[in-house]
């Protein structure tokens, strides 16, 4: 999985290997009850046991790899762009040109194809689960709200955080201990206040908007800027 110089998706190439192990796991419990179902043979101890096998040990298993499957899929930048409202997101995330902090994480490997997710994601104690609830948020707005039946044109305006972007989020990479961090003259002045969540890392006073899309807050976020905020 991937993306070209032009920003676009990749098709998964090769099965992933808990996909496999799934869909091995399916056929094997479809061969036992379908052998059972034409040849119906006695129902001795042996074909019990394989019964069992085949209607609740194999279906259950089926169900672990597939989900723990699925949740690695929804981590994937792929998976955010798949819905027509995030193109301009995804497009500018995977641009090569764009200087956006979006792009520019995305371009680093050490947030690679799981970019959105880094950044997004819930890093408390029980973050991976929050994270995929809120998820699951975004998918009920999309086919029960108003999104889905959204042009793109439309839905940018409207897109947005169930909350102001954390600087936690920013700080669980870039902790503002070093020397190189306290040396900027900005930081300084306005550290307590970026620690606070008074003052947005990403505001249009400091480093701009993580997606700067046409018809969204040109600060990229619902914080106030430094200027603003010293008003």
């Amino acid at each position: 999985m991937g993306w070209n110089g032009a920003g676009e998706r990749s098709n998964h190439e090769v099965m992933s290997g808990l996909g496999t192990i799934t869909v091995a796991i399916a056929v094997v419990a479809a061969a036992i009850l379908g052998v059972y179902w034409f040849k119906k043979p006695k129902l001795s101890l042996a074909w019990r046991l394989l019964l069992f096998a085949g209607i609740a040990v194999l279906p259950t298993m089926a169900a672990g790899t597939s989900t723990v499957d699925t949740l690695e899929v929804t981590t994937k930048r792929e998976f955010c762009g798949s819905c027509h409202v995030m193109d301009a997101h995804f497009a500018d995330a995977t641009n090569p040109d764009s200087l956006s902090l979006a792009s520019r994480h995305t371009r680093n490997e050490l947030f690679g194809e799981k970019s959105c997710y880094s950044c997004h994601a819930n890093y408390g104690m029980y973050g991976y689960p929050l994270t995929k609830l809120n998820g699951m948020k975004h998918v009920w707005h999309y086919y029960f709200g108003e999104y889905g039946s959204m042009t793109l044109e439309e839905a940018l305006p409207k897109l947005h955080t169930y909350e102001p972007y954390p600087n936690e989020n920013c700080m669980h990479c870039h902790a503002g201990t070093g020397a190189f961090w306290k040396n900027v003259p900005d930081h300084r002045a306005i550290e307590a206040d970026a620690r606070a969540g008074k003052v947005s890392c990403a505001s249009a006073g400091c480093h701009g908007a993580v997606h700067p899309l046409p018809g969204k807050n040109p600060s990229g976020d619902q914080h106030p800027s430094p200027k603003e905020a010293a008003k």
